[in-house]
């Protein structure tokens, strides 16, 4: 029972840091677009946990705008869930007596505003193999609608789903089923509730709220029940700043001035869409498969041209300005950034820097902790040109060598970097420390006499702060290879060249 009682505790404070994310910004100066945020909504219900509304309507992933999103958050205390696409249609999947989901997001649809999104938001995960996984996208957790229609009998994969979820709407067909999933996100599984603490925390920050990061209950869960209480649970722009004055919410010192830009590969979940304004924000989801570019796509060809064209016109809008860089990508996209906005910009760059539970704001200038690099040179043969590798998040010595003498007879040495205190995912203590590592990798490089005109290979296993600094010291360097290692084991277990520059 004990047990039960926590697990409710905390699921109403993941609702609760859910809202106090998306409602700061209504204080945030470059998001006028988010105009109005609510927290247990009076409508529609099981889609009413936290309602966000635009204007004007937000870009999405599809060629429609979104006007609303409605979220629907269902919290386990631990992370051993599952689920499939049969549980969609029983009613106990999210509590309820008689309703499933798709009956509430049925009814959702009728009265919400149009173009919204309705989001499940859930700490479990889609079951292996189940057929809601093979139409889960990751671009933004919609359902594949394409791949739904697939087979033409309802013996198919695809036709039993759409049979039950159809039987169970009480639709006379497909087209009517395809129009209430328009919208429909499953974000699964979803952030845990320390790490929705520290987002809101960093962007109460950026925002000039006050954070909450040292007491052991978070003040926000309790507070946005106790305005509930009292008939305060929506708030536009205006009605926000004047909550915030009258419970003390706000910094006293005065908000530093930045352009945030945001740059991803990877899904952050429900958050993503909001670290910057639509023209700053550059997402390639589309054109990647988990770690590996989507079919058709090519790393130079096809991704290269789109990342420096954006962030070309990023600096030149920034010029002499400071921005803040949202780096949720590759490896090799970090590289590349840091190879666009170079010391020859005239852009300052912050990153912000996430972790498994808590998110920092580096910077070269932050005053960070420095820690020395150990530097080892290993000779491979006569090869004129050079392996730079990164050994700072892991081991990439190994794994490198291996693809080197496999692939890259021209490589006569290896220039490898380690933490002297050694690999690991805390080795990078600041912005300071990660730009001093990038340092020493330029300092070494021009200390090695390397010939004109030879290539540079560089693997890399480190945060992309550093994949940032050291892409910025490329300049230096001639022509680079950037490589993308397979971590997930999902093709070769190996490196891959990426982009070159």
């Amino acid at each position: 029972m004990a047990n039960a009682v926590v697990a409710g505790w905390q699921g109403h404070d993941y609702q609760a840091r859910l809202f106090w994310y998306y409602a700061s910004f209504l204080k945030d100066r470059t998001r006028s677009d988010v105009i109005e945020v609510s927290y247990e909504a009076d409508a529609p219900k099981s889609f009413d946990d936290v309602v966000a509304k635009y204007h004007p309507p937000r870009p999405g992933y599809g060629s429609e705008r979104i006007a609303a999103e409605y979220f629907q958050i269902k919290y386990h205390v631990v992370s051993g869930g599952r689920f499939g696409y049969e549980d969609l249609v029983d009613p106990e999947f999210i509590n309820a007596q008689s309703k499933s989901l798709l009956q509430r997001l049925k009814e959702a649809k009728n009265i919400a505003v149009p173009n919204s999104s309705f989001i499940l938001v859930t700490t479990d995960t889609i079951r292996d193999s189940d057929p809601l996984g093979k139409i889960h996208q990751n671009t933004d957790g919609s359902l594949d609608l394409g791949k739904l229609a697939a087979g033409k009998t309802p013996r198919s994969e695809m036709g039993k789903v759409r049979k039950l979820w159809r039987d169970h709407l009480e639709l006379s067909n497909d087209e009517e089923l395809y129009e209430i999933l328009k919208g429909f996100r499953i974000e699964a599984p979803a952030l845990s509730l320390e790490r929705l603490r520290a987002n809101a925390n960093m962007q109460f920050k950026f925002v000039g709220m006050m954070p909450c990061e040292t007491n052991t209950d978070f003040r926000y869960d309790g507070l946005i029940r106790a305005l509930k209480g009292q008939g305060k649970y929506q708030f536009n722009r205006a009605q926000f700043e004047e909550m915030c004055l009258a419970e003390r919410l706000l910094q006293s010192y005065p908000l530093e001035e930045y352009s945030a830009v945001a740059l991803r590969s990877y899904r952050d979940g429900p958050f993503e869409t909001l670290d910057a304004s639509p023209e700053n924000s550059l997402s390639l989801l589309q054109y990647f498969e988990g770690r590996f570019p989507a079919s058709g796509m090519e790393w130079v060809d096809s991704i290269q041209p789109v990342v420096t064209d954006f962030l070309e016109k990023i600096r030149q809008s920034q010029r002499g300005k400071r921005i803040r860089l949202f780096l949720d990508a590759h490896t090799s996209i970090a590289m590349l950034a840091g190879k666009c906005l170079g010391a020859k910009s005239n852009v300052a760059v912050e990153l912000v820097q996430k972790g498994k539970v808590s998110t920092s704001v580096w910077n070269a200038n932050d005053g960070g902790e420095i820690r020395p690099t150990t530097v080892n040179t290993e000779a491979l043969s006569e090869g004129v040109s050079v392996a730079i590798v990164l050994s700072i998040t892991r081991n990439a010595l190994v794994d490198a060598r291996d693809y080197i003498t496999a692939n890259l007879p021209d490589v006569g040495r290896i220039l490898h970097f380690v933490p002297e205190n050694g690999f690991g995912f805390q080795s990078i203590t600041s912005g300071a420390h990660a730009s001093d590592v990038a340092e020493t990798v330029a300092r070494t490089f021009g200390e090695a006499r390397v010939s004109f005109g030879a290539t540079i290979h560089i693997f890399s296993a480190a945060p992309n702060a550093v994949n940032f600094f050291v892409g910025q010291q490329t300049d230096y360097m001639g022509t680079c290879i950037f490589y993308e290692y397979d971590f997930n084991r999902q093709v070769h277990a190996s490196y891959t060249p990426s982009f070159r520059v």
